[in-house]
């Protein structure tokens, strides 16, 4: 068996230090290979900064790193435990950067058809959510805003220390939202002061990022993105009431989910600091081109404002109830209530006139977005924001977001550079994780198949190794089978 030294923990998020823990017996039971020195041999390697594949290539791991990558004509060294890859390929370990570890709850709707008071509520999937990322070969994930920050930070806790598996973890802290909050989980800040004081409290608990929300005001937003900075901690934000334009200029550092869906500056009349109906929204975003000199214009200003945009084409397109419905694999996964709400969801979308057709143009124009924005020298991460209307999974999303990068009109290879080393880059972590280099830590994904191809073999996992240690993607899925949207 391996030596029991660990390369890569998450006490890197902390203080760089490193953890000596050997894996639980609940750990061991989803390992393929936990040998010190694993050769890859005869495999293809994506090495995710969009260069070309390498193909016929033995990539060497040694002590959870990643030793070094060879011809696989060159014999591997002795006592190397040899695996056979022909016909497969290996991608680094994907970084989602708009991940949670929730899950959204049974949608509830009274007789007239609306969600009554006091709103919506998300659920906590802490135990099948790392799992589901792990498998499908997410080893490093932020999670974006938290409804029970104690339980992600106790969660990456024990991952850290081997008790349980999952991906490292980047904790954000609670939702700094403003006043009338459709979420009753959200922490209200409506003073400077309090944000101050909210950021310094849980940079204290141990997160390691915040996420701002749709109701927060301009003031409030600029005294927590000004306090995380002292800590040397990042901000993003899901917004409404601050727009884009003034988001960037208050020194936000990420913006989720692309304007379409959320950026309200073009809405006509709106208050300050007061948030439009997404419908109002939409419809501004209706009305305006990729290239129209406005649209350009924002772009150029997040673009010189250093503001990365994360993508979550996955939860959007869970809206457009003419897209294929969810795999038997993951219906399986799913609690039967959280199946049966996500269904009635999508059954009732699609009962409207003109819905459907007009939430595709939405996830098109949005596409269209990040292209461009991209095009014009924008960092564009990725993750696929497992809420909504419960239409995607940990994990499966993730997978799911690299196909539609693709479908919007990055290649392949662009593709998983956005969805592995953009968000290594935005995090500062380039040098250790996001690409497949010499001295980096050995967190790989061996897929079946060819994705530069096909992109749809992101989906065909077969080992994800994560700081050197291989675990099974199967059993780790099959360990929650029937439990998401439950725990």
């Amino acid at each position: 068996m391996r030596h029991q030294i660990t390369l890569a923990c998450m006490a890197w998020f902390i203080s760089g230090s490193v953890l000596a823990q050997a894996p639980s017996a609940e750990v061991r039971k989803f390992l393929q290979y936990d040998q010190p020195l694993i050769a890859l041999t005869h495999v293809r390697v994506i090495d995710g900064t969009g260069a070309p594949a390498q193909e016929d290539r033995t990539v060497l791991l040694r002590d959870g790193r990643i030793d070094a990558i060879t011809d696989a004509r060159t014999a591997p060294p002795k006592g190397a435990q040899v695996i056979d890859l022909t016909g497969r390929s290996v991608i680094p370990g994907l970084v989602g950067m708009h991940n949670h570890l929730m899950y959204t709850a049974s949608i509830n709707r009274d007789d007239e058809g609306r969600t009554p008071p006091p709103g919506m509520f998300v659920t906590e999937i802490a135990f099948s959510a790392p799992r589901l990322y792990l498998a499908a070969g997410v080893t490093t994930m932020r999670t974006t805003g938290s409804v029970e920050p104690y339980t992600d930070l106790n969660i990456r806790r024990q991952i850290d220390a081997f008790k349980i598996p999952g991906p490292h973890l980047d904790v954000t802290g609670p939702y700094l939202e403003g006043k009338d909050t459709f979420f009753p989980q959200m922490a209200v800040l409506t003073e400077t002061e309090h944000a101050r004081k909210t950021v310094d409290f849980w940079a204290g608990e141990g997160v390691t990022s915040f996420k701002a929300y749709v109701k927060i005001s301009q003031p409030v937003l600029a005294a927590a993105v000004d306090q995380a900075h002292k800590h040397g901690l990042k901000v993003t934000g899901h917004l409404c009431a601050v727009d884009y334009r003034q988001a960037a200029a208050l020194g936000i550092d990420n913006l989720e989910h692309g304007p379409v869906f959320t950026d309200s500056e073009f809405v006509a009349g709106r208050a300050a600091d007061e948030c439009p109906a997404s419908s109002a929204v939409a419809a501004s975003w209706e009305q305006r081109e990729i290239g129209s000199p406005e649209v350009q214009a924002l772009i150029a200003d997040l673009v010189a404002h250093n503001v990365a945009i994360t993508s979550t084409l996955p939860v959007f397109e869970a809206f457009v109830p003419t897209r294929p419905l969810l795999s038997r694999q993951q219906m399986a996964l799913m609690s039967p209530e959280s199946l049966r709400s996500h269904l009635e969801a999508r059954a009732l979308a699609s009962t409207t006139p003109g819905y459907a057709a007009r939430q595709e143009a939405l996830l098109k124009k949005e596409m269209a977005f990040e292209l461009a924005f991209v095009r014009a020298g924008g960092l564009l991460l990725a993750g696929p924001d497992p809420t909504g209307n419960g239409g995607t999974l940990p994990g499966f999303g993730d997978q799911r977001g690299v196909q539609l990068l693709v479908e919007a009109g990055f290649t392949p290879l662009e593709a998983i550079r956005i969805a592995t080393l953009n968000g290594a880059r935005y995090m500062g972590r380039q040098d250790s994780i996001g690409s497949i280099a010499p001295g980096k830590h050995a967190d790989l994904v061996v897929l079946k198949g060819d994705p530069t191809r096909r992109i749809a073999d992101i989906e065909n996992v077969e080992i994800v190794f994560k700081d050197g240690y291989g675990y099974d993607p199967a059993r780790l899925n099959a360990s929650v089978r029937g439990m998401v949207g439950i725990r």
